[in-house]
């Protein structure tokens, strides 16, 4: 069997059609250019040839898809375009044809397609055929000239011969160093997706880990409230509330799990996302003022995975957090917009900024800083790089900070209420 790299080039080659433009060739310097390009004239055999050549083309055509996967089949194929090409040769003047070279045609397929032994074959085959024209060349061919002719032909026939050397020769080397590079990034590329898929899961699994943080440090506290004393039927739903973020986030990573490992994405209409990501704002976090400010088409459309909304989520916490700390309650501003075929979804906190020397690393590396370490900043910059977006912050000027999210739009579809349901059970 062929390796996939040959099978590619197989496939992309269309040489089953090239035999027909072979044959309208042949035919076409046959009946149509024989006196230009001085070709004997053709006896009624000549039909005959391509007659046979003709059925044997629309079979390859036929055929095609079972034997492009056959080194056997291939090869053989090959020997029958040299020997019908050799036989047209002849019947056209032999040797004297000057279109001799297109038996080399057949090598160099070989030497691209085939293992190294195809094309030394090809070229016994083809040289053979050469000699047996100039062989059973008749001398009245060449008049009074016959040694001149005889040493003309002769040598033309060494220069092919050097030449199907070199096609079978340094084509066959170029095709193999070719084929070894493609395997060798085929690999690469096989590990880096593996590498994608793996980091994928990571930040998934850190986002949900970030997530899980805040409702299992309640639960704590509750717990020690507990062992004070406090009244069970006062604290029941608070706890109920922190276990149901804790079950919702436990099902998002699950999703999350299997949408990486099937590669998945999928298409969500902006004012859907901004619908979903208001409401999961409520459920999870009730003390979170979010205020919208949107002016955008409704038919806008974004790709998504399962990673885009625990970014979303992780970015409107960290700003309601930066808010409380500075006497603002937990208020966010969120703002969308479009320009230039991008998304930019503006989320602003009214805390007390970011200083200018960790404002342009937060989201690029892990800082150890007072108040953490941008974990979570950086985890969200990591999910919306792989849906081809990006995460900048900026100074706000009226006070706080900006997390401007850029997200690509994606081709206009068709919004159906199917797709809307389908995007908010995602």
């Amino acid at each position: 069997m062929p390796t996939p790299q040959r099978q590619s080039w197989l496939s992309n080659s269309h040489h089953t059609h090239l035999r027909l433009v072979y044959l309208l060739l042949k035919i076409g310097l046959t009946f149509f250019a024989a006196d230009l390009f001085g070709l004997s004239s053709p006896p009624s055999m000549i039909y005959l040839l391509f007659t046979v050549e003709a059925i044997y083309v629309g079979l390859s055509v036929f055929f095609k898809k079972y034997y492009l996967h056959n080194i056997l089949l291939i090869f053989a194929s090959l020997i029958i375009d040299s020997l019908l090409l050799a036989a047209w040769l002849y019947l056209t003047g032999g040797a004297t044809n000057a279109f001799i070279s297109l038996l080399l045609l057949p090598i160099a397929v070989a030497a691209v397609a085939l293992p190294q032994w195809a094309p030394w074959v090809l070229t016994l085959l083809s040289t053979a055929s050469y000699s047996l024209m100039i062989f059973v060349m008749p001398e009245h061919n060449m008049g009074n000239h016959t040694m001149d002719m005889r040493s003309h032909f002769l040598g033309m026939w060494f220069n092919f011969l050097i030449s199907a050397l070199i096609v079978t020769t340094s084509i066959a080397f170029i095709a193999r160093k070719i084929r070894q590079k493609e395997a060798e990034l085929g690999i690469l590329r096989e590990a880096q997706l593996r590498q994608e898929k793996l980091l994928a899961l990571g930040t998934a699994s850190a986002q949900m880990a970030h997530q899980l943080a805040t409702p299992l440090a309640s639960l704590r506290l509750l717990v020690d409230e507990l062992h004070e004393g406090e009244s069970m039927f006062h604290i029941l739903p608070d706890i109920e509330h922190a276990l149901g973020r804790c079950e919702l986030t436990l099902t998002d990573l699950r999703t999350a799990t299997q949408s990486i490992r099937d590669n998945q994405q999928s298409h969500i209409a902006l004012t859907s996302l901004l619908e979903i990501l208001t409401q999961q704002v409520l459920l999870l976090m009730p003390e979170v003022t979010l205020t919208t400010k949107v002016n955008i088409d409704t038919n806008t459309i974004i790709n998504m995975d399962t990673s885009l909304l625990p970014a979303l989520m992780s970015l409107i916490d960290n700003a309601a957090r930066a808010s409380k700390e500075n006497n603002a309650d937990y208020q966010v501003e969120l703002s969308v917009s479009i320009d230039n075929q991008q998304c930019h979804l503006n989320i602003r906190d009214f805390g007390a900024g970011i200083s200018t020397d960790l404002i342009a690393q937060i989201g690029q590396n892990i800082i150890r800083d007072a108040k953490g370490m941008g974990v979570a900043l950086l985890l969200s910059h990591a999910s919306l790089e792989k849906l081809g977006g990006s995460l900048t912050l900026h100074h706000h000027p009226q006070g706080g900070t900006l997390a401007q999210v850029r997200l690509p739009i994606a081709p206009s579809l068709a919004i159906t209420p199917d797709l809307l349901q389908a995007e908010t059970h995602a």
